[in-house]
């Protein structure tokens, strides 16, 4: 028997999965429980072999599930982490594997209703094995093509640097003094980023703004930099 302790906040959905679970016969749910605090006690209370958990449990409903599976990871290697989601984001499978894939899972609860999806999964996870779910698979080639394809996929760690700081609205001198580089240095990595985002031949005003709007578009708002 595979002993399984679960961890989901919500009533329905965790009556839900264990009436599925009893109707596999080598499956044994030892724990249900409803935060990541009682979850661990009850991993090692029961020596659980798989952790079944939601992705945002209290008290933070944030990333509990994969915080967990981090923890796991230090304290119980032999324990495997099922994470059940509802967000499709590959950030958080890229998170739940940074460490290894061994004995890890990432599903969306949308295949939860599936007795055999989601009991292949544990048993997988269980032997050592890892599992993740289609959508997610085909979010992270899509990122991937999306990066590879993208024009600031030709800069230089510097020029995106430097891209960084003109986003923030930034003069010349002012990003030559925040990344301690000369002011020529400055103007002569701007220019080639203007040619690499094809944006050399646009009025000079234009080619900041357009060259920030791509640049945040891709990564968000870029932090300040400490000043030292």
């Amino acid at each position: 028997m595979i002993r399984v302790a679960l961890a989901e906040d919500n009533l329905l959905v965790r009556e839900g999965i264990v009436q599925l679970l009893d109707g596999a016969g080598d499956l044994d749910v030892v724990a249900v429980c409803e935060d990541s605090p009682t979850l661990m006690a009850a991993v090692a209370e029961h020596d659980a072999d798989v952790v079944l958990t939601d992705i945002r449990m209290p008290p933070s409903r944030t990333d509990e599930g994969i915080r967990l599976a981090a923890q796991l990871r230090e304290a119980r290697p032999d324990v495997g982490v099922v994470v059940l989601s509802q967000y499709d984001d590959p950030s958080y499978a890229l998170r739940l594997f940074e460490k290894g894939s061994e004995g890890r899972g990432y599903l969306l609860k949308a295949r939860v209703h599936a007795r055999g999806d989601l009991a292949a999964a544990i048993r997988l996870v269980a032997e050592g094995g890892s599992v993740v779910d289609p959508q997610v698979v085909d979010g992270l080639v899509a990122t991937k093509v999306a990066a590879e394809s993208s024009p600031l996929a030709r800069l230089t760690p510097r020029e995106r640097e430097v891209l960084s700081e003109l986003a923030q609205g930034k003069s010349n001198s002012a990003i030559a003094e925040s990344l301690v580089l000369t002011k020529r240095a400055v103007e002569k990595h701007i220019n080639s980023i203007f040619l690499k985002l094809d944006l050399a031949f646009a009025e000079d005003v234009s080619k900041r703004v357009k060259a920030a709007l791509l640049f945040l578009a891709e990564t968000g708002a870029p932090e300040p930099r400490a000043q030292e």
